[in-house]
């Protein structure tokens, strides 16, 4: 078994087959063909049943995943472990982030790294299920998450706050114009609303409980696995959707009809770590992040 095998082996799994891989890796389909039917025959088990195109994983493929992403961790955490003749970091750092932070918080400090260390490269992940924040970082899979506060299950874990992000309400383009003001959530208009499972963002049962609280309740329309598909739906006529600020201004760009909300639904949101495990390129960010705080 080697490197290259469990990095293929892993490919296909989490892109669902090896055409999808093949292109992730920017390798030719029979290396990927290859490399796994060499594995498979190293250990002696199918690692997949093929149906048609697909590969689906066996038992004993299922058994493979977690101790093939242990080695890798392993490995990237020994790159990242790397310091320059200067003592600069150097290697690879990874991070797990929820998407719409990425696009605006993470994006900014990722910039600021990356002009101060630029020997390190930075792999980030789609944090699609806050519950799986922290044993992304226990099991290995990264050193730092960037999720909504406080973090299910993080003790033990070190956090560092970032800020607020603050939910606006954003409406079908042609919805009532949009007053002066913030929009009172009692006066929250009877749309359906397009909107993610409960259990994937903690912002989500926020919301909610605000809402209720104003003496209104959501009614879903339409619920979504991926967040990116709100807005389109929304511009679509579907429903209404809460939005993140920034994402909010960016659809009103769209056509959508956005509002604040009176009062502010607001998390706050962060870094997760654990201390102990981070390596200096991963420190070097966490003290980065720390003193964009406080400037």
């Amino acid at each position: 078994m080697d490197l290259h095998q469990i990095k293929y082996f892993l490919a296909v799994v989490d892109h669902n087959g090896i055409n999808a891989a093949a292109t992730v890796l920017d390798v030719a389909q029979p290396t990927i063909s290859q490399a796994i039917q060499g594995l498979e025959r190293e250990l002696g088990v199918p690692l997949f049943h093929r149906i048609g195109r697909g590969m689906v994983l066996t038992s004993a493929g299922h058994s493979l995943v977690g101790p093939a992403r242990r080695v890798l961790r392993d490995v990237v955490a020994a790159e990242g472990s790397l310091v320059d003749a200067a003592g600069r970091p150097r290697g690879r750092l990874d991070i797990f982030a929820m998407p719409a932070l990425s696009a605006d918080s993470v994006a900014r400090l990722v910039g600021a790294f990356r002009r101060e260390f630029p020997k390190v490269s930075i792999r980030i992940g789609d944090l699609r299920d806050e519950a799986m924040a922290t044993s992304l970082i226990r099991e290995g899979h990264c050193e730092i998450v960037v999720c909504h506060l406080p973090a299910v299950g993080h003790a033990g874990l070190e956090v560092c706050e970032l800020g607020l992000q603050e939910y606006w309400l954003v409406l079908p383009p042609g919805s009532a114009p949009r007053p002066d003001g913030p929009l009172p959530l009692s006066e929250l208009p009877d749309l359906p609303q397009v909107t993610v499972p409960r259990g994937s963002s903690l912002a989500v049962g926020e919301i909610e409980q605000a809402v209720a609280a104003a003496g209104r309740a959501i009614s879903p329309s339409v619920v979504v696995e991926h967040r990116e598909a709100r807005l389109p739906l929304v511009l679509a006529g579907v429903g209404a959707t809460f939005l993140e600020r920034s994402m909010a201004e960016a659809a009103a760009a769209r056509g959508a009809v956005v509002r604040s909300l009176e009062p502010r639904i607001s998390r706050a949101y962060g870094l997760v770590y654990d201390p102990a495990a981070l390596s200096p390129a991963g420190r070097a960010f966490v003290d980065l992040a720390q003193a964009s705080v406080t400037d």
